[in-house]
């Protein structure tokens, strides 16, 4: 809900939500470490203190957005910045929440000395793993921002008071403050390679969780209902491996992790031609089978509830490590997901270590068999997990990758010739091609049928433009002596990829500058230094992806629009897109805004896109006046409205569902 919150401003792709993961990872383990700390005392500081902390967490309901001072600046990658803002908006709260897993435990075991503690830890992930799954489906396409942090505040309420009632019971009970006599195994006093391994373990399935999530989300769709699915699989290895040993079989998900890490390796290297659904069904079922190796030797290894809180500070250690190795370390190592092939090997590579120390090399020389098999396959896995993350080099002319994702430049050809292409996962932003003859021809979404280029040519000479969103800057051959073109892009990769490997900004006409920064940030901050009212056309292409940045047709940023636009002028939303009906939601944006809207379509087979380099694509054009689509080369273009009996959605900061789009 807070990352929601947040989402809008850092552009909306999965990188924010990595961020986010970063912070709840590091945030648990300033909880456990609390408990730890805590779990020390005696049981009436425990109480005084821990009271202390709810009461000071109270502070900070309601449950809000943070100020607009937190809001991203033009450059940089802002993930120090999410760090901070979600530290300082929820930090206390989430503190004392995440607290009370280790705390209850020590407190039920106190209480309970001869019943074991650890089913709790089941039944606390078997929580977020149902609040996870309801969030997007019962509550967010019912519910207004304002209303779940209102809610959410609520709950909170009653779960300070509860856990403060619990704790002074707890103060005022005679319980036993020596430990009850446990197994010799599980009482003894955990060694340095006992926490070595917690902490591998644990950053290990960290870095599954997230390397499997940007795999998915980057190469299949960057579509947001994904990234639940990973966090899901995740969460119920916890769920099954600490509720009971009966789930954990180590030979067999020792095997299926040796036979799926290098099969999944083969998947990220012929990504482009393995259908849809059989990868993501591969990336889910390596996840699950290495998830549960790594969880399950975890839970295999827990000490005795004397130990609890420090096992738990050691495994939120473990996942606050990977976290912060994949959202902060790897992207400036790596041009390519390579720590997701890492964390494959690894997490065999641990396998393999967690059998030999419990006696399994002697089994394995000893010809058995059920022994011997998942070790061999732990092995292969390994050897080839490793191997290919090593060489995991994409063909083409250049890859780069930061807080927004991989980029890359490669080239092919079609009946037109040799042409350059910049892509984004599958989607690709933009090509030119390498013919004297042809560079300067607009290709992809924005040929001469696009609803982009009718709305330029009608407008009247010179025109002052704004593009949201750069891609290879093919939208810049439209330009014409006098034009001014402003393109406000996000990504500064892609700014240096279309200046390097594209002509279309030196090759136009027309004056092209280049605004680094999230559009409608830039937009409003401009806006509120006077500008308004400057632009002719204001073209929206941001939402070709299946990750749409969604903050840029709400009503509040239509109305931004409105005030740069200049009277007569045409707001221009490029909404093709796989996944996503975006119509009824551009209506809804016209509808508030009080002005008239009309779509451009352009199907591949009426137009000859084969000599053409020109795409399908859909565009909505939205003017004050339905005049305005009067202008000759317009008029003839525009259709209906091909789901015109679906219901027009006006989208708000407060309120959106991609769930009421998903085609």
């Amino acid at each position: 809900m807070i990352g929601r919150f947040v989402l809008p401003w850092f552009g909306g792709g999965p990188a924010v939500w990595t961020s986010c993961m970063l912070f709840f990872q590091t945030a648990l383990l300033a909880g456990y470490a609390y408990a730890h700390w805590l779990g020390g005392r005696g049981l009436r500081v425990q109480a005084w203190v821990h009271t202390a902390l709810l009461a000071a967490s109270l502070a900070f309901l309601p449950l809000a957005s943070a100020p607009d001072a937190w809001k991203p600046g033009a450059d940089g990658d802002p993930s120090a910045q999410i760090l901070l803002l979600l530290a300082g908006a929820i930090g206390i709260p989430y503190l004392a929440l995440s607290a009370t897993t280790p705390l209850l435990q020590r407190w039920f075991h106190a209480a309970r000395p001869d019943e074991s503690p650890w089913r709790l830890y089941a039944l606390s992930n078997a929580g977020s793993f149902l609040a996870l799954l309801s969030y997007p489906f019962a509550i967010e396409p019912f519910l207004r921002m304002r209303a779940q942090a209102w809610m959410w505040s609520g709950l909170y309420l009653l779960f300070a008071g509860a856990c403060a009632w619990l704790a002074w019971n707890m103060s005022a009970a005679r319980v036993s403050a020596a430990p009850t006599q446990e197994s010799s195994n599980g009482g003894r006093r955990p060694g340095g390679l006992d926490v070595a391994m917690w902490l591998a373990l644990s950053m290990c399935g960290s870095m599954l969780l997230l390397g499997t999530t940007n795999q998915i989300t980057e190469e299949i769709a960057v579509f947001p209902f994904l990234w639940v699915a990973p966090l899901s699989v995740y969460l119920l290895t916890f769920i099954l491996t600490f509720e009971s040993d009966r789930w954990y079989k180590r030979g067999l998900f020792g095997a299926l992790a040796g036979v799926l890490a290098p099969a999944t390796s083969v998947v990220v290297a012929l990504s482009v031609a393995i259908p849809v659904l059989r990868q993501f069904a591969i990336y889910l079922a390596a996840l699950f089978a290495t998830c549960m190796l790594c969880h399950g030797e975890l839970a295999r290894s827990k000490p005795g509830p004397r130990y609890l809180t420090a096992f738990y500070l050691t495994v939120a250690a473990g996942g606050a490590l990977g976290g912060l190795f994949s959202a902060i370390v790897a992207p400036r190592l790596f041009t390519e997901f390579t720590e997701f092939l890492i964390a494959l090997g690894a997490a065999c590579v641990l396998g393999l270590l967690a059998w030999m120390r419990t006696g399994a090399l002697r089994e394995w020389t000893g010809r058995n068999f059920a022994v011997r098999v998942p070790m061999m396959a732990m092995l292969f896995g390994a050897v080839t997990s490793l191997f290919a993350a090593f060489s995991n080099v994409q063909p083409g002319k250049e890859s780069a990758r930061n807080f927004d994702g991989i980029l890359r430049v490669n080239e092919a050809t079609d009946k037109n010739g040799r042409f350059r292409r910049i892509t984004h996962g599958r989607i690709q932003h933009g090509f030119q091609y390498l013919d004297a003859d042809k560079k300067k021809r607009a290709t992809t979404y924005y040929g001469p049928h696009s609803g982009a280029a009718l709305a330029i040519e009608a407008l009247p000479h010179p025109r002052r433009i704004a593009i949201v969103g750069l891609g290879a800057g093919t939208l810049a051959t439209w330009g014409r002596t006098g034009d001014q073109y402003r393109f406000y892009e996000i990504n500064p990769n892609v700014i240096s990829l279309a200046r390097k490997w594209f002509t279309y900004l030196d090759d136009s006409e027309a004056a092209t500058e280049i605004v680094l920064g999230d559009a409608r940030v830039q937009l409003d901050r401009e806006r509120k230094a006077g500008r308004s009212h400057d632009f002719d056309l204001i073209a929206v292409d941001a939402f070709t992806s299946d990750a749409i940045p969604t903050h840029l047709l709400t009503a509040e940023c239509g109305e931004i629009y409105r005030d740069r636009l200049a009277p007569g002028g045409i707001l221009a939303l490029h909404i093709s897109n796989r996944s996503l009906d975006l119509e009824p939601v551009t209506r809804g944006l016209a509808k508030h805004l009080g002005w008239q809207a009309r779509m451009v379509l352009v199907v591949p087979d009426l137009i000859d896109s084969n000599t053409s380099g020109e795409s399908g694509s859909r565009w909505v054009l939205v003017a004050e006046k339905a005049e305005t689509f009067a202008k000759a080369g317009i008029r003839d273009t525009l259709i209906g409205w091909s789901s015109p009996q679906s219901p027009t959605l006006t989208w708000t900061d407060d309120f959106f569902s991609l769930w009421q789009v998903l085609k």
